[in-house]
């Protein structure tokens, strides 16, 4: 039967600063014959800390004081295979208190850092360099600090040094002379349908300021030795955030500026994507393995073409609405880098993660509006034993997704049960009437905030839609997420292959009831108004290995090789490595040495907004934003399909 893959987020709260995890994934159309897969957190740490002493003693010198003695120390406090949690810690063994300090190290190469946490860490080639965030970079004598990080590889560090002399006591070296400051936050003038002017604070330096690198959402476009720069080559109406970042003429560069966004002149004028819903899901554990984060949402250009986004997923247990990954969402440390704005998070701000990131995002894009998603096939479990009490439940969901903390974040709420009255992970025998039940108490509760649910495409005959009262539940929604895909896949490990998203019937489907059209049709035909369905696109496809029919409806022998899991892969990696060659029933697939996959491309979405609009949908939506390329081109072919 055909089921709904999501990629692994988390199972549970999970520690402070813990390595990925996996945990629900999400909405399951019909899948019966498969479980979720995690990883367990706990587990991974639990895997024993190798310590990996680099030195003993380093000297330490600046002008106008005597020399400092410190020693570096690196370990991996777990390991899981596939990435591992790094620690450094430093210690000032001397009698001179330490104002300071860079470290920098090599990994070899396929062995690289990803999230830090206590310290700002860059990289050049192999070289990582880490310097104190300034509230830990004073060191009286015997005083030590330490920063972590999550990594990927093997490799073990060699050629540290610590203020620029070896780690290992050895002496040598000159010590390294202080980085230049934050330059003054840029200011935009003269701007125009292609332009911009920008200007900014100088740096400081102890020795003297070389240049600075311009930073186009986050890519360096340009460097220059003035303080000002004019951008050229731009999208008329278009929003581009700026920073600028120092470098001395020991090519140290220092910490970023403030971010300006400049919004082009031109263009539609609006700044709004358009009156049709485009809606993504931004999943929560996206930021580990996959290594997406809330700014790859701006430098993909995808913020200006986005309506909604819907952060997954939130838990459901206990009767109660709960957090998921409370690192991921509150807690994780952003370098200027990576953050949406390129301002560092602080140690001691009360908000930092996902969430913090997300809020930056909607100032920077006051149009786009986020949903807190709750559920998913993993976390759907949960659902039946809260709707004993559909008050309480709803009020639980109202407290947390309006919690102070994150105060202006959220606007609304998602349900994704999968399935009422039916069965997914878990089965579920509240009956019809349990859907039009939580949609009335949740919009009691929720006022004019928006209330959403993702729901099945199965319009077979007794099927899932059958199970569940969604007409009547409609008059209570904003609208409805049709998860029109996964309707084949590797499940049926000998096929017959065929397109997990096709939009129509076509002669030897499978089943004539799997495809999009005849789930809209179907809930039509319940009444849920048109305006209210919007049609799921997936971004990425399912594949069969041990295939020789390039048309669908071939053999095979098991599920092709994914990156995240057999059967599975992503647009940005499909559209590379096996390119479509051929199209049926409005969607695309293809046929590659022994490979078959189906996938959406920018033109069979070109074709189903077509669709949309011609049966009055409220618009798209799609599962899940870290599957489209850098450029964002699904989001675009939507945006564009949709608006064109």
């Amino acid at each position: 039967m055909p089921c709904s893959w999501h990629p692994p987020r988390a199972a549970q709260t999970t520690p402070r600063r813990s390595g990925p995890v996996p945990g629900p994934v999400r909405g399951a159309l019909l899948r019966t014959n498969t479980t979720a897969q995690r990883i367990r957190r706990k587990a991974l740490a639990a895997t024993a800390a190798l310590l990996m002493p680099l030195g003993a003693m380093v000297a330490l010198a600046s002008p106008a004081q005597a020399a400092e003695e410190a020693t570096a120390t690196f370990s991996r406090v777990s390991d899981w295979g596939s990435g591992f949690e790094g620690k450094w810690t430093i210690k000032n063994t001397g009698d001179t208190t330490i104002n300071g300090w860079t470290l920098k190290w090599d990994f070899p190469t396929g062995t690289t850092v990803g999230s830090a946490w206590d310290a700002t860490v860059t990289k050049s080639g192999n070289t990582h360099t880490a310097k104190d965030r300034g509230w830990n970079g004073t060191l009286t004598p015997g005083a030590t600090v330490s920063f972590g990080f999550n990594g990927t590889g093997g490799g073990s560090p060699s050629n540290c040094t610590l203020n620029g002399r070896p780690c290992d006591g050895s002496g040598g070296g000159t010590p390294d002379d202080a980085p230049p400051s934050a330059p003054g936050t840029p200011t935009a003038s003269d701007i125009t349908d292609t332009s911009a002017k920008l200007s900014w604070g100088a740096a400081t330096d102890d020795k003297g300021v070389k240049d600075y690198d311009v930073r186009r959402n986050g890519a360096t476009v340009a460097t220059v030795t003035g303080t000002t720069y004019t951008d050229t080559g731009l999208t008329a109406g278009t929003s581009y955030t700026y920073s600028v970042v120092a470098r001395d003429t020991a090519g140290q560069t220092g910490p970023a500026s403030g971010a300006v966004t400049v919004r082009t002149s031109g263009g539609d004028g609006g700044g709004e994507p358009g009156e049709h819903i485009n809606l993504g899901y931004f999943t929560e554990w996206g930021i580990y393995g996959r290594n997406y984060h809330v700014k790859d949402i701006v430098t993909s250009g995808s913020a200006e073409k986005l309506t909604h986004i819907n952060y997954s997923f939130g838990n459901v247990q206990g009767g109660k609405c709960t957090i998921g990954d409370a690192f991921a969402a509150t807690d994780k440390a952003y370098t200027a880098e990576q953050s949406v704005d390129g301002k560092a998070d602080t140690w001691d701000q009360p908000l930092r993660g996902n969430f913090n990131q997300l809020l930056k995002l909607k100032k920077m894009y006051p149009h786009i509006k986020v949903l807190w998603s709750f559920g998913g096939w993993t976390w759907s479990g949960g659902f039946p034993d809260a709707m004993k009490n559909p008050a309480a439940f709803a009020k639980s969901c109202h407290q947390l997704v309006n919690d102070p903390r994150w105060q202006g974040l959220f606007d609304g709420i998602d349900l994704d049960w999968e399935y009422p009255n039916a069965c997914g992970l878990t089965c579920d025998t509240s009956g019809p009437a349990v859907m039009k039940t939580m949609a009335q108490a949740f919009r009691a509760e929720f006022g004019d905030q928006l209330v959403t649910a993702a729901i099945t495409a199965d319009a077979s005959s007794g099927g899932k839609i059958d199970s569940a009262d969604y007409g009547g539940a409609a008059q209570y929604l904003d609208w409805y997420n049709v998860m029109t895909y996964d309707y084949f896949g590797a499940w049926d490990k000998t096929g017959p292959t065929a397109p997990h998203s096709p939009l129509t019937s076509y002669p030897g489907i499978p089943n004539q009831a799997f495809n999009s059209d005849a789930a809209i049709q179907k809930l039509k035909a319940k009444g849920v108004p048109a305006e209210k369905l919007l049609l799921g696109i997936g971004f990425y496809g399912r594949g069969w290995t041990g295939v020789t029919q390039k048309e669908p409806g071939g053999t095979a022998t098991g599920a092709a090789p994914g990156t995240h899991e057999a059967g599975i892969e992503d647009y940005k990696v499909l559209k590379n490595r096996c390119p479509a060659n051929g199209t049926i029933a409005g969607t695309a697939y293809a046929h590659c040495g022994n490979e078959w996959w189906s996938y959406d491309t920018p033109a069979t979405i070109a074709g189903k907004m077509d669709y949309a609009k011609q049966q009055g949908l409220g618009g798209a939506f799609f599962w899940e934003i870290s599957g489209d390329t850098a450029d964002g081109e699904l989001v675009t072919a939507i945006h564009n399909g949709l608006n064109g």
